[in-house]
């Protein structure tokens, strides 16, 4: 039985399908839009159908967009010699944010899991290798995520680049930067140890 007047149980069911929002919190947030002005309300709906309709993928780097191609691909102050490697637009923008890389990506959206019926022909590998075919780039940064499934992409990714002729460089891993060595697992001590640099 609805506890509250049928818009509301809407809008709370609404949003207990967004990941990581249980009942509680949607319950919270639907009262937070009731509070909230009408202008407010209509602005949030609007950003949610904008994104709806208007984002689409960039034809070259195939990062979310309302442009195409995207704004760094249009960028000339990028280098276009370097490509980094990414399974997703969440991690494009964690490298963006750093504010230290100039070069361009590639979005692979996905990484391959067979386990879950994800092979190389369900992600942008094909575009990649299209992409580095044309002779430009002359170093491919695999940002993948250190997961079996991202180790699993970046040596499935290594054997077709390597061909080619083109450099592979892979992101290092290792201890966090404030973290404390006791606490750190053993894979994440095993990559420091490999990636360790001469200072």
């Amino acid at each position: 039985m609805a506890s509250h007047a049928k818009p509301i149980d809407r809008l709370i069911e609404a949003l207990t399908r967004l990941p990581g929002i249980g009942r509680k919190t949607a319950s919270r947030l639907a009262f937070h839009i009731l509070r909230s002005s009408l202008s407010d309300a209509q602005e949030l709906a609007r950003s949610i159908l904008d994104v709806k309709e208007k984002i689409r993928l960039c034809s070259v780097c195939f990062n979310l967009t309302d442009d195409d191609p995207c704004q760094i691909c249009q960028n000339p102050n990028r280098s276009g010699e370097i490509l980094c490697v990414v399974e997703g637009p969440n991690d494009l923008m964690a490298i963006e944010n750093t504010g230290e890389y100039g070069g361009t990506y590639h979005v692979l959206h996905g990484t391959i899991s067979p386990l879950e019926g994800v092979g190389p022909e369900d992600i942008k590998i094909k575009e990649l290798i299209e992409r580095l075919k044309k002779g430009k780039i002359s170093e491919v940064i695999l940002a993948t995520n250190p997961t079996v499934e991202g180790g699993t992409t970046a040596l499935y990714l290594t054997d077709l680049v390597r061909p080619l002729g083109v450099k592979i460089t892979r992101i290092a891993y290792g201890i966090p930067v404030g973290s404390e060595i006791e606490y750190a697992d053993g894979m994440t001590l095993l990559k420091a140890l490999e990636g360790r640099r001469e200072v």
